[in-house]
């Protein structure tokens, strides 16, 4: 491999994608030339994004790494919350690009840790940290997305899951008359999954529930706000933040009670003694609400599994690049393999 080399990383959202055109340097780790954002549902497909890059750019890329919310089985995925379908090959052919990786964006992410900086995270709990330990990252954005961590002996190799999309499970009787709610909905599919409520879509349907499980009324100038906004979950988190209307309040602290009691079963799955990050947007945007009680009381309220969880160190990351150089990363192994090279998930 050249000591330098020309990498297009990509982080594929729902709702943004983000580009980056990096170089490797001889001594290790990247400088970026160009970095752009795109609204994901604007294009029809995301080789149409990756070309209005290039184009935009002039970037000679030697491999891509990209990072796609979904499942990634042979070099191909299906985009969860978007109508694309990404092959590592059709990219590779369209663009001319030598070595394309395709890996779930929350892989891609736990790729990018070990390159942050101790300032890039805080910490909730300090816990008692395992180094040879597994660990799991879970972060909510427009979706659910979670990965594991595992030691292999020498270092921590990430790993895809779906666990997102596994089965909501209510912890109380406010939470049963939710599930209740949910499957009352036109829409209810007959499943209803951790990510149909810890997610940005997630916390209005939140905000909803409790609006008509409480029969009240919106304040005239937050419905319109909620109206107008492109972003609804921000507009609620805003007014929770700032201690308005009560019910975004208690939307807000549902959603932190949620995101803790998901993190904790996907800590106790994977086993996370070497720690748990949560990650993504909408941590760093509710951090002092993550920052109370409710997050780390829900994540340790497992019974006889309390004292394990007690002992796991749990920090948010507050560094929205992890994913894309985590990608870096990945583009930067395809790379490795030669012509062609290319990953369906890291392995």
């Amino acid at each position: 491999m050249p000591a330098s080399l020309s990498l297009l990383a990509g982080d594929v959202g729902g709702t943004h994608t983000r580009l980056v055109w990096l170089r490797t340097r001889p001594e290790g780790g990247f400088d970026e030339v160009r970095r752009s954002v795109y609204p994901s549902a604007a294009f029809p497909t995301l080789t149409e994004i990756l070309r209005r890059f290039r184009d935009e750019t002039g970037g000679d890329f030697g491999a891509a790494g990209l990072g796609v919310p979904g499942p990634v089985r042979g070099h191909r995925a299906k985009i969860t919350n978007l109508p694309w379908v990404v092959d590592a090959g059709e990219i590779a052919a369209t663009l001319e690009l030598p070595a394309v990786a395709l890996v779930n964006d929350l892989e891609a992410h736990a790729w990018g840790l070990p390159l942050l900086s101790a300032g890039d995270f805080v910490t909730l709990a300090e816990g008692e940290r395992d180094p040879h330990g597994n660990a799991a990252l879970i972060a909510a954005g427009t979706g659910l997305g979670e990965a594991g961590l595992a030691w292999t002996g020498s270092d921590h190799h990430p790993f895809a899951t779906e666990g997102g999309h596994s089965s909501f499970a209510p912890g109380n009787e406010l939470e049963i008359e939710l599930l209740r709610y949910l499957w009352r909905l036109p829409e209810h599919l007959g499943h209803v999954s951790w990510e149909r409520l810890v997610s940005g879509p997630g916390l209005v349907t939140l905000f909803e529930f409790l609006c008509s499980h409480r029969r009240a009324q919106v304040p005239p100038s937050l419905g319109e706000a909620l109206r107008e906004a492109g972003d609804r979950a921000a507009v609620i988190s805003g007014e929770a933040l700032a201690g308005g209307f009560e019910l975004a309040v208690e939307a807000l602290g549902l959603f932190v009670r949620l995101y803790g009691a998901e993190a904790g079963n996907l800590a106790l799955k994977v086993m996370a003694t070497g720690g748990v990050f949560v990650g993504g947007a909408i941590a760093a945007k509710i951090l002092p609400a993550l920052q109370g009680p409710s997050f780390l009381e829900a994540f340790r309220a497992k019974g006889r599994m309390r004292p394990l969880l007690e002992a796991m160190p749990v920090r948010v990351v507050t560094n929205e690049a992890a994913g894309l150089l985590g990608a870096a990363r990945v583009a930067v192994r395809a790379a490795m393999q030669g012509p062609g090279g290319g990953i369906g998930s890291s392995r």
